[in-house]
């Protein structure tokens, strides 16, 4: 492993790209630290400190906080990440199974894949005007750290500001693909979610205890050795679940070309056993914020708000509460059933079987192979599902079982783990390669280490 890792920097062009991409990675980092003009940190501050863990506004906070590495304790240019990137790029994906047009243009190959590109970056734009007036509206109407006096110039600004920043990632991410090494989008969303890492395991460090039945707020040695185990634990599942395939045994069909017989080899069809990859969990989480919100809504009315029943339902929608969380898995399974609906179309692939010569042994070509695929990726995905479902559940299970804050049960799982796992194994496969390509050793001397696109 060590000889490996020497290895990498003995390659020019390897080290070159390695460290243009930590270069443009720091560059990304610098940016969160500077401030939107008009808005009072300090402020901002104080109204994030006495701010309820489990209201729907700061739940939403964290989500953002989560994918852009910032936070909304100060106002920053970067403050929208690249997320409004990654929803338009949803939003086309979904309408690409919706519109005819777009579903043509998507198999075109990369000519088409070049103008949907481009049409992600105006859609981008409007996304991140909106997004950015209304945390510039949250700021001034539920916050007011905006002064009355320069309110238009402060929206004007931080409007303009966060849009422009969030444009600007983009683009570095664009050089990460070109210059470095990686997907530059998955690597600045990475890099937001390690950076919340050292506060979290400095929290563990100043609440350490060598006791044995510590107060409430300290970590005593049974409470650090389960925070550790379920770490260890829930990154090797993430690492198996993202790694994990069904393989579909795929014979292709012999053709006598004169005296020479072509074809007859056998391989396979990998089906990934985590197909939705992260995205079950994003919808999940995103769609479980809406009962909330609405139930804050409807609270502002006096008579609502001191019901006895109006309480229990808002309780029940706490992020700790049992029924959100049987609500939440059913949710992460559904979305995971609709992604892969989305993404694979066994028909298709038994059409591109059938039109290239191979088939699967002991199956009919056309709706007999489209209906074992079918019957195939329901099985996996359901597993795949479960894995996810448990996976996001682990937070706040040992938040409410062991009293341990959520900043720092957070990386034992749910999305930004998967989301760091996958792009880990990416990023060092793609190394891997470069190093193989060169005849050097991989990382592993077992075999080459397999990433999220095998």
């Amino acid at each position: 492993m060590l000889q490996a890792v020497t290895n990498v920097f003995r390659v020019p062009e390897l080290r070159n790209k390695i460290l243009f991409t930590l270069f443009l990675l720091c560059i990304y980092r610098i940016g969160f630290h500077i401030p939107v003009p008009g808005v009072d940190q300090a402020k901002l501050h104080v109204k994030s400190e006495n701010q309820d863990e489990n209201s729907p506004i700061a739940r939403l906070a964290d989500t953002m906080s989560m994918f852009t590495g910032g936070t909304l304790r100060k106002s920053s240019l970067f403050g929208l990440g690249i997320m409004p990137y990654i929803s338009a790029s949803i939003i086309l994906m979904l309408a690409g199974e919706v519109v005819p047009s777009l579903k043509k243009l998507r198999q075109e190959g990369m000519t088409g894949h070049k103008k949907i590109q481009e049409w992600t970056r105006y859609l981008t734009v409007p996304l991140c005007i909106f997004q950015a007036f209304m945390i510039m509206s949250y700021m001034d109407q539920r916050v007011g750290a905006i002064q009355p006096e320069m309110r238009v110039s402060a929206y004007v600004f931080g409007v303009i500001g966060m849009t422009a920043g969030t444009l600007f990632l983009m683009w570095l991410g664009e050089q990460i693909d070109e210059y470095g090494i990686g997907n530059g989008i998955s690597l600045l969303i990475m890099a937001g979610i390690m950076s919340r890492m050292p506060s979290a395991v400095l929290t563990v460090a100043e609440n350490a205890t060598f006791q044995f039945g510590a107060a409430t707020g300290k970590y005593d040695p049974f409470d650090i050795a389960v925070i550790l185990s379920c770490f260890i634990f829930v990154v090797a599942g993430a690492i198996l679940i993202t790694q994990g395939q069904r393989r579909i045994p795929i014979q292709q069909a012999r053709q006598m070309r004169g005296r020479k017989m072509y074809g007859g080899m056998r391989h396979y069809m990998p089906l990934r056993v985590n197909h939705g990859g992260v995205m079950p969990i994003i919808f999940a989480s995103s769609f479980m914020m809406f009962p909330s919100l609405i139930l804050g809504w409807i609270g502002n009315f006096r008579n609502l708000r001191m019901s006895a029943t109006f309480q229990a339902i808002v309780n029940a929608f706490h992020r700790d509460a049992f029924t959100y969380n049987v609500i939440e898995i059913v949710m992460i399974f559904a979305f995971a059933f609709f992604w892969t609906a989305i993404q694979f179309q066994p028909k298709d692939m038994a059409k591109r079987l059938s039109d290239s010569g191979s088939f699967i042994p002991g199956l009919r070509p056309g709706k007999r192979t489209a209906d074992y695929l079918e019957t195939v990726m329901t099985r996996i995905t359901f597993f795949g599902a479960s894995f996810l479902a448990l996976i996001a559940v682990i937070p706040q299970v040992v938040n409410a079982s062991m009293g341990i804050e959520y900043r720092v049960t957070a990386f034992l799982g749910g999305t930004g783990l998967l989301i760091v796992v996958s792009v880990s194994l990416d990023l060092v496969q793609r190394i891997e390669s470069q190093l193989i390509m060169r005849n050097y050793e991989g990382f592993s001397s077992a075999g080459r280490i397999k990433g999220a696109r095998g």
